[in-house]
């Protein structure tokens, strides 16, 4: 063993990673993450504003950075996406599907079309990305990482959590069925599945207590995730340390599936 492989073990500079939800609490996170490690982005999102005012933040800070305004879950949206990270840096080596969606409801109350939103946010939109992002990679003929973000709840079960626990458990089987497709072509496909963590749709439940101290029962840490939690997941799964690792969903959950 020699000493600069282990110094570069982590080492995701000059990579170029397309992020999608970036605009998101955990998307976010992972973006300055990957972007302060020295890669170069590709940040997609549906909200202009939000996307061109992270990337021009990240700019300012030294990071290499461009955004595409779209819905993963529309196929010439995606197709564009792709073109863009090409268009501006000749190729990409990690997707990164951070966007999806949640409305919990009871299923006797849910109409098939909330449902069938949570499933394109979730599921669709996924495919969709891993479709034409491996599409270029294949084509680049240069291997490369695709890390899909799931949930510690895609394999357990909740009350209210139809659309989303069946979305989620559908995405950890999409990465261990790509990883058999795609261990040929040197690409890794992997998950890391969250437990709660701080996001404005979640901010209540840190400031509740009584639903903290409830929930907290299950988590052997002690404590709710930060968004800031992922991002050494995260920059795992996109460097070389995870390049004997495919098909894995990786519990980033302070525990909750141990419990």
């Amino acid at each position: 063993m020699k000493k600069e492989f282990v110094q570069n073990l982590f080492d995701v500079k000059g990579k170029v990673i397309v992020v999608t939800g970036a605009s998101g609490a955990l998307g976010q996170a992972l973006c300055y993450g990957y972007g302060f490690a020295g890669a170069k982005l590709v940040v997609n999102g549906r909200k202009e504003g939000s996307l061109k005012a992270m990337c021009d933040d990240m700019k300012s800070q030294g990071i290499e950075c461009t955004y595409f305004v779209g819905d993963p879950a529309v196929e010439e949206s995606v197709k564009g996406l792709m073109a863009k990270a090409v268009e501006v840096y000749g190729e990409i080596n990690v997707l990164v599907a951070a966007a999806g969606f949640n409305a919990p409801k009871s299923i006797l109350n849910h109409t098939l079309q909330e449902w069938e939103e949570i499933m394109d946010s979730n599921v669709k939109g996924t495919w969709l990305c891993c479709k034409y992002a491996g599409e270029q990679m294949v084509k680049q003929g240069k291997g490369g990482k695709v890390i899909l973000v799931s949930s510690a709840r895609s394999k357990v079960g909740m009350k209210n959590y139809t659309g989303y626990c069946t979305a989620k458990g559908g995405i950890d089987l999409m990465a261990q069925s790509l990883a058999c497709e795609w261990g040929e072509y040197g690409i890794n496909v992997n998950t890391f599945n969250p437990t709660v963590f701080r996001s404005p749709l979640t901010e209540w439940m840190f400031n509740d207590d009584t639903a903290k101290t409830k929930f907290l029962t299950r988590i052997p840490l002690g404590r709710l995730g930060e968004p800031e939690d992922f991002v050494g997941v995260a920059l795992f799964l996109a460097s070389s340390a995870s390049n004997f690792i495919t098909g894995a969903n990786i519990a980033a959950d302070g525990g909750y599936w141990a419990n």
